[in-house]
């Protein structure tokens, strides 16, 4: 087993040291960039030994004007083929794909031509296929609120390495965060189902159902983290790496000994405490943003009965207050974005699925 090195790293070198050599010494007049895109963990950094055993190697895409496209792509992938290294960095530079999956394994040759993952694509087709949208056209509320976070991460973290004429980052550029108005109606949803949930952790442990209350605690630890990324503007994955982007949130350091002892506590009072601490941290949070005048940031009971609840509701009545953008005020309220309210990997990971929910919207 060679030296780990991180994707993005690994990525860079073959880049450097292997395939610009062969574009240099081939279409030494191309305009081209070279980057490290898409939905895998390398791109978010977060790629381990254990990430080796498939869809992880010495990768990456080549971009190219639609202009040359049809008339470059197949010759330098067979140039690529034929002069690139069959080992780089102690990786195979082969792969195979796997049946019936979209992923490939390293394979070991001992000679050319090698079966390489160099992706040589368009700004436009890359962006389309990862998103669904042209993303030199106008972007809707509705495109924007269809759009998963993991699917933004997509286009907006990796690397580039090599960007000539500029396109590459211009439109990574575009997709860096959400527009403000975009932004409110999601911290609105997100408070939203906060308050809509908030007195069902003690209610069901009252009732006698402690798993239930168990799990409403965990939805609303969930719910918390995700209004974390919000308030940071920062696009969350999906959930094999939700948590380990949450510890990288500022607000993380102090909010995660409460969210742990409410996942730990076999108590509905112990893990409603718990939760109270929270909801009262996001609160002061809220006020930190200044979209909206300052709200109490102190539970209270639910009416008369003995739950401790923050009025997620009051939350999202003042922000919705501060939308303007007519397209946004016309998108159904409350609902958020596909993220918010699916977490089906069937409609998150394919753009063609996530448009059909424009129709809710």
């Amino acid at each position: 087993m060679p030296k780990f090195i991180p994707g993005l790293e690994l990525s860079r070198l073959f880049y450097k040291e292997a395939v610009k050599p062969v574009l240099d010494s081939h279409f030494s007049e191309l305009s081209y960039s070279a980057a490290r895109l898409g939905p895998s963990s390398d791109v978010l950094g977060y790629d381990t030994v254990r990430s080796t055993d498939h869809s992880w190697g010495p990768r990456l895409q080549l971009f190219v004007a639609e202009s040359d496209f049809a008339e470059y792509s197949q010759q330098i992938s067979a140039a690529l083929a034929r002069s690139l290294p069959v080992e780089f960095h102690g990786y195979p530079t082969s792969f195979t794909k796997i049946e019936g999956e979209n992923s490939r394994l390293l394979t070991p040759v001992t000679s050319g031509p090698v079966s390489h993952w160099v992706e040589i694509l368009t700004v436009r087709s890359f962006f389309d296929e990862m998103l669904g949208v042209d993303p030199f056209g106008p972007i809707s509320a509705t495109d924007w609120v269809t759009f998963s976070g993991q699917s933004l991460l997509s286009v907006t973290r990796g690397a580039v390495y090599s960007d000539s004429p500029a396109d590459l980052a211009a439109v990574r550029q575009r997709f860096e965060y959400y527009p403000n108005d975009v932004w409110l109606y999601l911290l609105a949803a997100q408070w939203t189902r906060i308050g809509q949930e908030e007195p069902f952790m003690a209610r069901c442990a009252e009732a006698g159902d402690h798993l239930g209350s168990r799990l409403v605690a965990a939805h609303l630890v969930q719910d918390v983290m995700r209004l974390c990324f919000l308030m940071e503007k920062r696009y969350a994955p999906y959930s094999k790496w939700f948590g380990t982007a949450f510890r990288e949130l500022a607000l993380s350091r102090a909010l995660s000994p409460s969210l742990d002892a409410v996942l730990a506590s076999g108590d509905w009072e112990v893990r409603q405490r718990h939760l109270s601490d929270a909801y009262e941290f996001v609160a002061r949070a809220h006020n930190e943003l200044g979209v909206t005048e300052d709200l109490d940031p102190v539970v209270a009971s639910f009416h008369d009965r003995p739950y401790d609840v923050i009025g997620g509701d009051r939350f999202a009545a003042a922000i919705r207050s501060q939308i303007r953008d007519q397209e946004v005020l016309a998108l159904t309220p409350d609902i958020g974005s596909v993220d918010q309210f699916s977490n089906s990997t069937d409609i998150l990971s394919h753009p063609d699925r996530r448009r059909r929910l424009s129709a809710v919207y």
